[in-house]
């Protein structure tokens, strides 16, 4: 039987995965090593202990995400108004079931640990610049571009916490006239 030969990239997929699916508390090596099918010693070959796992993965998500996010939010020909409703669309119902889960983890860990708190607020603060920058650029003045910004993540985040199920019929149209409302048609 051939070795398995796994790298950082691997165990840190592996953990995001655990985190997305029962949060902070399944990060852990034997549970990781497991669901990888190796044994723990692989692990100690790419990181120190259990803490480096974690702040790798802080800061792999807070650098993922802030590129993300401007990636996201440049214009690239596209109307601020355009830019608005294309990340809207990116966070669309089911478009990224895993991302979303495991942005509600990092959420959801970061109300108890001080350090995914502040690696949280961080990204916030990027994707409210962001998203603000784009509200300017219709016209906004910058409390209101910002009030907009806030306003249109609540609705991107809160989105992911509610139920499909619980209108499966009337989600998707409910969906648009919110995106409506946040950026509404005729607007550039």
């Amino acid at each position: 039987m051939e070795a398995k030969t796994l790298n950082r990239e691997s165990w840190l997929s592996a953990a995001f995965s655990a985190l997305a699916e029962g949060g902070v508390e399944q990060v852990r090596v034997e549970l990781l090593a497991k669901r990888l099918k190796v044994t723990k010693g692989s692990f100690y070959w790419h990181f120190r202990d259990r803490m480096e796992l974690v702040e790798a993965m802080l800061e792999g998500w807070k650098t993922g995400r802030i590129e993300a996010i401007k990636a996201q939010t440049r214009l690239d020909g596209r109307t601020p108004a355009e830019g608005l409703r294309y990340v809207l669309s990116l966070y669309g119902g089911s478009n990224n079931p895993r991302g979303i889960a495991i942005e509600l983890a990092m959420r959801d860990w970061a109300r108890r640990d001080p350090r995914a708190s502040e690696i949280v607020a961080e990204v916030d603060r990027e994707r409210l610049r962001c998203v603000s920058e784009l509200f300017a650029g219709m016209g906004l003045d910058s409390d209101d571009a910002f009030a907009r910004a806030y306003l249109f993540y609540s609705f991107i985040f809160g989105e992911g916490l509610l139920a499909r199920s619980a209108a499966p019929d009337r989600f998707e149209k409910a969906r648009d006239i919110c995106g409506k409302v946040l950026v509404p048609e005729g607007v550039i």
